[in-house]
């Protein structure tokens, strides 16, 4: 179970999408104008990271809102960013 989670978390479109939630609930065309990506290549992403419990949705009227699904996931994924900038600035 964690390998796959990492496995979906390795592709670039599911890790922007993701970082894309983490600002807060967002419909699918909202993400993807935000990330220039179509509709259906978004939906079909938070299908999988939704799938993966990642990502979870709440309906308002007639549209979808997709966020982070909890705590420990926005951590990991902050926690990733951050070690990736340390070892940026660090010339590594």
């Amino acid at each position: 179970m964690v390998a796959q989670t990492f496995h979906l978390l390795g592709d670039p479109t599911r890790l922007r999408i993701l970082l894309e939630c983490m600002r807060g609930p967002s419909s699918v065309g909202a993400m993807a104008e935000s990330l220039g990506l179509s509709q259906s290549l978004v939906s079909h992403h938070l299908r999988l990271l939704r799938g993966a419990r990642l990502v979870k949705r709440e309906r308002r009227a007639k549209q979808m809102f997709y966020e982070i699904a909890d705590h420990h996931v926005a951590h990991v994924l902050s926690d990733m960013v951050a070690h990736t900038q340390e070892e940026q600035a660090n010339g590594d």
